[in-house]
């Protein structure tokens, strides 16, 4: 925990527990599937350069970003291996992109033919990096559709014949992480094998080294995870949960702040914008450096709870942009300058990422990619 009395609120990043979530993804997946850790969005939040540094020393494959400019950053931050752009890029973008290094995932024929135009320039490109081909077999937001392979498939072996090396497909699964989910990912990796069955005719799904891939956290926590060459894990390296299936991560992530203000409440006293919580007795509220311009939900506000010297504790009022407000009634000896965790650990209690999702109403991966950059990253 930061003892710096300057801090006003950090989020605590755990590297060791990144790195036993990474040892039970890879426990699931067996020896034979590759790793591509999910980096985009600042390492879900976390600070890509020091998760980067971390992740690098447990042999990944190679990292998956959602943005040209998200690859750039890696290349200048000295990765070497495969870095692969795992959202469509603008057609403006794809020159950029070849340029770098990078691994794209093309989603229709046009960028197949942007890739070709780009890779004109680049005399080297046949030994770079190459595509992958994102096939839609029901996610529906990008890829070509599982059903027209006929179409889209020749055009990529002719990109492969022309120079622009077609390294490896696949596909994103919507359900793996639902409870009964199942079944429509039974169906989606059915569709992805008929495609990879009538991709066959195309030479260069048959060279070694092509690579077929799936398996989001969720499947790389499954016995479907381990039957394809790369897996993809995101959420679940940073402590998110996987689903119901999956076991639970081990927590990295803690957002603690420091009280700055204590105040003795009567019965009638209100509190925040809205003045939407009356204190129904006497009582003692404390005022904590942390507010939703940190990352910290609006929607906790008058649902939530914190803790303090081990003990749960009720947020009361609306979460201001600045500061949130917290009923310290059953540990009235908190003082100035005392830590509050919000997300995390102390003493025989917990506060979960799922948790905190759940009661604002989202998801896990939107709490962490939430937390803004006033918040400092501290590892420990």
């Amino acid at each position: 925990m930061s003892t710096d009395p300057r801090s006003r609120a950090w989020l605590e990043i755990d590297g060791d527990a990144l790195a036993r979530n990474v040892a039970t993804v890879r426990a699931s997946l067996g020896p034979g599937t590759g790793l591509v850790p999910m980096v985009k969005a600042d390492a879900y939040g976390l600070g890509v350069s020091r998760v980067v540094e971390r992740l690098q020393t447990m042999d990944p494959w190679g990292f998956g970003v959602a943005t040209v400019a998200e690859g750039r950053e890696l290349r200048e931050r000295g990765v070497q291996g495969p870095v692969v752009v795992f959202s469509p890029a603008g057609l403006a973008e794809i020159p950029e992109a070849v340029a770098a290094d990078l691994t794209l995932t093309l989603s229709h024929l046009r960028a197949l033919e942007a890739v070709a135009e780009a890779a004109v320039d680049l005399p080297g490109s046949p030994d770079g990096p190459g595509v992958h081909l994102e096939v839609d077999t029901g996610m529906g937001r990008a890829g070509f559709d599982w059903r027209e392979v006929e179409r889209w498939g020749p055009a990529a072996q002719a990109l492969h014949d022309g120079g622009v090396p077609w390294r490896g497909i696949y596909t994103h699964l919507h359900s793996a992480d639902e409870a009964g989910g199942d079944a429509a990912t039974g169906q989606q990796v059915e569709r992805f094998r008929r495609v990879l069955e009538e991709l066959r005719a195309q030479p260069a799904t048959r060279t070694p080294g092509f690579l077929r891939h799936l398996a989001n956290s969720a499947a790389s926590l499954s016995p479907v995870g381990g039957e394809w060459d790369l897996a993809r894990p995101g959420v679940f390296l940073y402590g998110g949960e996987a689903g119901p299936h999956a076991p639970p991560p081990d927590p990295v992530v803690s957002l603690r702040a420091r009280v700055v203000h204590r105040k003795e409440v009567r019965p009638g006293d209100t509190v925040g914008y809205g003045a939407t919580h009356t204190a129904g007795a006497e009582g003692v509220w404390a005022t904590v450096a942390c507010g939703y311009a940190d990352g910290w939900p609006r929607a906790l506000g008058n649902r939530s709870e914190v803790l303090v010297h081990g003990v749960r504790v009720p947020v009361v009022g609306r979460i201001s942009m600045d500061v949130t407000v917290v009923d310290i009634s059953t540990a009235p000896s908190v003082s100035l300058g005392e830590v509050v965790t919000f997300l995390g650990c102390d003493g025989n209690e917990a506060i979960t990422l799922d948790e905190v999702s759940t009661l604002a109403g989202t998801i896990s991966y939107e709490i962490l990619t939430g937390f803004t950059s006033r918040l400092p990253r501290v590892w420990v």
